[in-house]
């Protein structure tokens, strides 16, 4: 999955957090669950973008 994908699926679930948020609260189980699934875009992403820089 490239970069640009990834970013576009982290935006998408993004605004499907906040919707679900806004309807059932923070604390509902779906906004955890969403919460969760964006936590494990990020971390993907971010996973992605350490190994293209080179450390010292």
């Amino acid at each position: 999955m490239s970069n640009k994908d990834l970013l576009n699926l982290i935006e998408q679930k993004r605004l499907e957090l906040i919707q679900v948020a806004m309807k059932n609260g923070l604390a509902s189980s779906t906004a955890i669950k969403y919460s969760q699934e964006l936590d494990h875009l990020l971390n993907e992403y971010h996973r992605k973008l350490s190994q293209k820089i080179p450390t010292h």
